[in-house]
């Protein structure tokens, strides 16, 4: 906390507040699949005092002076990711995940086009055409999903929908499913029905560096990601493309733009005014954390780490969603059992272990309780725990789900467990290496 000095003097309130925060995060398991580590680096990065700056517009051509620095910093970052995910194109500007794969539907689509996208309840994310969302409110939705039955998808029934709905846009992405994703199979589709193909990789980036999980960019006409997640950066979008739009003069009058420019226009001036530098400084840091070997090493391990978890619970007699999993996360079934996942989820915390309660394919519980818990290995692996910890884990997770009656006495005794074995590992971000 030394580093919160200046804060400790003008605001008490909330360095104290940080520092339970730091606390709570030192003593727990971060098991939600959304989250992870940052760098001591990329926390400078964001803290920086390129905070400061105001940045309009792209490199080479701001509405404001003095960005030559900015400049610079915003060229690395794209360079970075381009060299990254082996892309033609990177927008590094979007805020944040939402944002960027709104850009997409402003880029490509018009007012009530029809897209084809899995519904939230299916393991899908809110802007891929989800009612309450502006994606399901402008635009409407084809949904698809996994088979209700294997967990896994149906690309025969996907592409009888495709054919028949004939859809402008088919998202492939996805918060809760726990298998691969062939972009071929979809790219197929995509093309014999003249559709774009658009990649959301936000919560599988890192596996895609590791090369554990298939390659979008060869086969997607825009890749949308965050940085923060697995990919360990800061709160913020990106979008990687193309630079031919291999459909524009059957969708657009403008022939003008290309695909990467029509992507640039969307996010300005389209939606968003000037950029985060500090943010793209800190994503800039986090690409370059991503291009070294550790980092491969990292995502394979990851995928070693969930199915250590997943088979180590299945032997303890569990259901997982999908019946195990080829990626981070995996999804506790609790349809059969006589409490909900968000009893699970709540009594997990207590207990230290921090996840979130989630549908599972055909939930016959409501979004509000669900009977699914989700678990993701990423920040266990960023701390540096390997297959040995996952067993530990499971062992916890099990101990809470067989006393969810009498959580209370029971969590305090496995909270304490945690906090001493959370304590022998270097925590990113928190704890110094000696």
């Amino acid at each position: 906390m030394e580093r919160y000095q200046h804060l400790k003097q003008t605001d008490p309130e909330i360095y104290d507040l940080i520092r339970k925060q730091i606390n709570y995060e030192s003593s727990t398991l971060k098991m939600i699949a959304s989250e992870s580590f940052v760098s001591f680096s990329v926390l400078e990065a964001c803290g920086s005092i390129l905070t400061n700056k105001y940045a309009e517009g792209y490199p080479g051509a701001r509405y404001y002076e003095g960005n030559e620095f900015a400049d610079q910093i915003e060229n690395l970052a794209i360079d970075r990711a381009k060299q990254l995910f082996g892309a033609e194109h990177a927008n590094v500007q979007p805020y944040s995940g939402s944002p960027a794969n709104n850009v997409v539907y402003r880029a490509l689509l018009k007012t009530g086009d029809k897209l084809m996208g899995m519904p939230v309840p299916s393991g899908g994310h809110l802007t891929h055409g989800w009612k309450v969302n502006f994606s399901g409110m402008d635009y409407v939705q084809i949904p698809y999903g996994p088979h209700p039955k294997t967990g896994k998808f149906d690309m025969d029934q996907i592409r009888q929908t495709a054919k028949k709905e004939r859809p402008k846009m088919i998202w492939v992405g996805a918060t809760a499913y726990p298998h691969k994703i062939e972009y071929k199979d979809f790219a197929e589709i995509a093309n014999e029905i003249d559709a774009y193909l658009i990649a959301d990789i936000a919560h599988i980036n890192a596996l895609i560096i590791a090369g554990v999980h298939p390659d979008p960019v060869p086969y997607c006409d825009v890749v949308s990601s965050t940085s923060h997640k697995m990919l360990r950066g800061p709160r913020a979008g990106f979008l990687l493309s193309k630079i031919e739009d291999r459909l524009q003069s059957k969708y657009f009058s403008d022939h003008q733009l290309n695909l990467a420019q029509r992507i640039d226009r969307a996010v300005f001036p389209g939606l968003q005014g000037g950029p985060h530098l500090h943010i793209i400084a800190g994503m800039a840091t986090a690409f370059q954390e991503a291009l070294t070997p550790e980092f491969k090493n990292y995502g394979v391990q990851i995928v070693k780490n969930a199915k250590k978890l997943a088979e180590s619970l299945l032997a303890k007699g569990y259901c997982l969603a999908g019946g195990g999993t080829d990626t981070h996360l995996l999804i506790l079934d609790f349809r059969n059992e006589n409490f909900t996942g968000k009893d699970a989820a709540k009594a997990l915390a207590r207990s230290g272990i921090i996840a979130n309660f989630n549908m599972v394919p055909d939930d016959p519980r409501s979004p509000f309780v669900t009977s699914g818990v989700r678990l993701g290995t990423q920040s266990l692996t960023t701390m540096g725990m390997k297959e040995p910890e996952m067993e530990k884990v499971a062992d916890w997770i099990h101990r809470v789900c067989q006393n969810i009656t009498r959580i209370d006495e029971e969590s305090t005794k496995i909270r304490q467990e945690i906090a001493d074995f959370c304590s022998q590992f270097q925590i990113p971000g928190i704890t110094k290496p000696c």
